[in-house]
């Protein structure tokens, strides 16, 4: 069974930046396409980006051009490099493959507060 384990994540004022990592064991990694999502107060969880098992990053209109998503398939392990970031911003945020496993990991908390 696959598990993930987000870090990196803390308080930050606006504009500032965050590099979230999440580590995957107990399961494949390489050939997968990894993502990261984030879970707001009050609202459902959303897809923030994604990267292909090459390499090719797609992400959400409102990350687009602040966040870079990369991946190290050796280390079995995703990153998540935020800029730029907003109040909006403001989540729990988690990997997972792209389409999600039923298992989540804890999440790592990025609140974007001045």
């Amino acid at each position: 069974q696959v598990q993930f384990v987000e870090s990196g994540g803390g308080l930050v004022q606006p504009g500032g930046s965050l590099r979230l990592s999440c580590a995957a064991s107990g399961s494949i990694f390489s050939p997968l396409t990894m993502g990261w999502y984030r879970q707001a107060p009050g609202k459902q969880r959303e897809w923030v980006a994604r990267i292909s098992s090459g390499g090719s990053p797609i992400y959400a209109d409102s990350v687009k051009g602040r966040f870079t998503i990369s991946r190290d398939n050796a280390k079995k392990t995703v990153y998540l490099q935020m800029n730029s970031l907003r109040y909006e911003d403001t989540a729990v945020y988690f990997c997972n493959y792209v389409p999600p496993a039923p298992s989540w990991g804890q999440g790592t908390q990025v609140t974007v507060s001045s």
